[in-house]
């Protein structure tokens, strides 16, 4: 294999691209993965803001966060605008609430590239003071194959790495793994499945779309679901599921 080259340059050059193309806050490179925490190869954001955005979302429930479960079902690339692409009730979500709502974007495009079997590539462009417009959004979408191509470029020039090391790969394990088991020795399979999506910010009608079901069905799941775990609202379940989280 052949050695690590510095990647900055071309980096500052995709970052140069994307604001002559529109104005934005900030934009950050990141790589989800399967079986390890999200990967940082870049941003352009201030510290302070970097701190307040990559640092509290890293440390946090990010497998909740729909841009990574819509990272990792990509299969070809895809450029998409955030808030068209959430559940239809992720901003009443207590993980909208407690970590996204915090990050103070207004607005913001996300370019989708597969990088690998179990990686994905995410190009956030940020916006905290306004929406994008149409017309910044057809000048995005008119360089995605030049913003694609350099995304590709990075990577492979720099093999996946990523600023500052790999994180704890240990946390991405436990989350994973009390997000799969959530409920396990309560709820039913449907009922797990139901509150999974919960979690994600999907209202019933979502749900029920999700998993073919009617949202009726739904209903009784949420219903027997929340009487199990002696819960009364999503603000509880997803409490409960952080404390399961920080016990495991």
């Amino acid at each position: 294999m052949s050695a690590r080259v510095d990647t900055k340059p071309l980096c500052r050059s995709l970052v140069a691209a994307v604001g002559h193309a529109v104005a934005n806050n900030g934009t950050c490179l990141m790589a989800f993965h399967e079986s390890s925490p999200p990967s940082v190869l870049h941003h352009s954001m201030d510290r302070s803001t970097a701190r307040h955005y990559l640092d509290r979302y890293l440390a946090g429930p990010y497998l909740l966060d729909p841009l990574y479960e819509l990272a990792m079902r990509t299969r070809r690339a895809t450029a998409c605008r955030f808030r068209d692409a959430v559940p239809d009730r992720f901003r009443s979500s207590e993980y909208y609430r407690q970590y996204y709502e915090r990050t103070h974007l207004r607005d913001e495009m996300d370019f989708l590239l597969p990088a690998g079997p179990d990686d994905r590539l995410v190009l956030v462009v940020g916006r905290f003071h306004k929406r994008f417009n149409k017309n910044e959004l057809q000048r995005m979408q008119s360089i995605e194959a030049m913003i694609f191509t350099a995304m590709q470029q990075i990577w492979e020039a720099g093999h996946g790495q990523a600023q500052g090391g790999m994180r704890d790969v240990g946390l991405h394990r436990r989350l994973a793994r009390c997000l799969a088991d959530f409920g396990a020795s309560t709820l039913t399979q449907r009922e797990r499945q139901i509150a999974q999506l919960l979690l994600r910010g999907h209202s019933a009608k979502s749900v029920a779309r999700e998993l073919r079901i009617a949202p009726g069905t739904v209903m009784v799941h949420k219903r027997n679901l929340f009487a199990k775990l002696d819960i009364t609202s999503q603000y509880e379940l997803f409490s409960l599921f952080i404390r399961e989280l920080s016990e495991s």
